[in-house]
């Protein structure tokens, strides 16, 4: 098994920062690629960004220009770094994975989540 283990939430300003980190740990055979979705109160869960082990990543629209995803992976790590925040960007924030484990097969694995909250 896989656990991912999300930290950086919380409350900010418009125009705001925060920064996520999500570290997986456990048996890990393989993990690619790994990435952020979010959902907010009534929505669906939407991707925001996803990094493959190679660095190459993608965004949502609505976050090109202001969001930066980013990898560790000797740490199996990633990390959203989330600039000029919107009331919009609110929601619980979940940390996925694609991952191995030895002997076994790639599955997707998810955080908790963090909640993120965005004042106007």
């Amino acid at each position: 098994q896989v656990q991912l283990v999300e930290s950086g939430g919380g409350l900010v300003q418009a125009g705001g920062s925060l920064r996520l980190s999500c570290t997986a740990s456990g048996s890990i055979f393989s993990i690619n690629p790994m990435g952020w979705y979010r959902q907010a109160p009534g929505e669906q869960r939407e991707l925001v960004a996803t990094i493959t082990s190679g660095g190459s990543t993608n965004y949502a629209d609505s976050v090109k220009g202001r969001f930066t995803i980013s990898r560790d992976n000797a740490k199996n790590t990633v990390y959203l770094q989330m600039n000029s925040l919107k009331p919009e960007d609110t929601g619980v924030y979940y940390c996925y994975c694609n991952a191995a484990v030895v002997l076994g097969a790639s599955r997707r694995y998810w955080g908790q989540g963090t909640q993120v909250t965005v004042s106007s």
